[in-house]
């Protein structure tokens, strides 16, 4: 069980992205699960922070996104001084299709897709998955799952932080079922990682419906570490 009550604030980080992960998560998983000079694939690069810990650990990265903002946003964050011999790739594309990127090519895949459309991250983007429906999700993450063991050299790892959701009072259960996803793409499972959540900026509204329906909170997330 991983728990970071105080989010991470240095580098360039901040919590200004909507539901982008603590920077503790990736900096935790690059140390743990790859050497320096390796390259790493956040292909959800979001609000950069994957590729900031990149830099800042000495790894090559390649971010991918659909969306120009989280590009710009991407780019804005890497724009600072350190000493570090690291190349930082932001390039736009779609998870779900990686053929730019060779086979085999990547060391490590470190990545926070959205959940579905709980938060939609863009107005007119068809190819952006937090436009999807739960089950159209499930699916669609399917094939981002095919196109991460593609891309993975042999024996790597795959590391996705994902949860569960609520609908009609009832747990939707997400993660799991993305976890499936991977391992019908031929990862094996070799780790989950429990993440207890912390300054959800919807806390209070949830906190208040819950005692009104009588459900509990969701206070955690999955972090599921694949083998290739």
């Amino acid at each position: 069980m991983w728990s970071f009550p105080e989010r991470g604030k240095w580098a360039t980080h901040d919590a200004a992205w909507r539901g982008n992960w603590s920077p503790y998560i990736p900096r935790n998983i690059i140390l743990r699960y790859s050497n320096e000079s390796d390259t790493v694939l956040d292909q959800f690069a979001g609000g950069g922070t994957t590729l900031v810990e990149a830099k800042l650990l000495n790894r090559n990265a390649i971010g991918i996104d659909v969306n120009d903002d989280a590009l710009a946003r991407c780019n804005d964050k890497l724009n600072f001084d350190y000493d570090s011999d690291s190349v930082i790739e932001v390039r736009k594309g779609d998870a779900r299709d990686l053929k730019d990127i060779g086979d085999e090519s990547i060391d490590l895949i470190a990545t926070h897709p959205p959940y579905a459309n709980i938060i939609k991250y863009s107005d007119d983007i068809p190819e952006d998955l937090s436009h999807f429906k739960l089950n159209e999700f499930v699916v669609e993450m399917g094939k981002v799952a095919e196109e991460s063991f593609q891309v993975l050299k042999k024996g790597k790892f795959c590391v996705i932080l994902i949860g569960d959701t609520r609908s009609k009072g009832m747990v939707q259960p997400l993660g799991m079922q993305v976890m499936q996803k991977f391992a019908e793409a031929g990862f094996a499972l070799k780790e989950i990682i429990i993440k207890e959540q912390h300054n959800c900026r919807a806390t209070g509204f949830w906190k208040t419906n819950s005692i009104k329906h009588n459900f509990l909170l969701l206070a955690h997330e999955y972090l599921f570490v694949f083998r290739k």
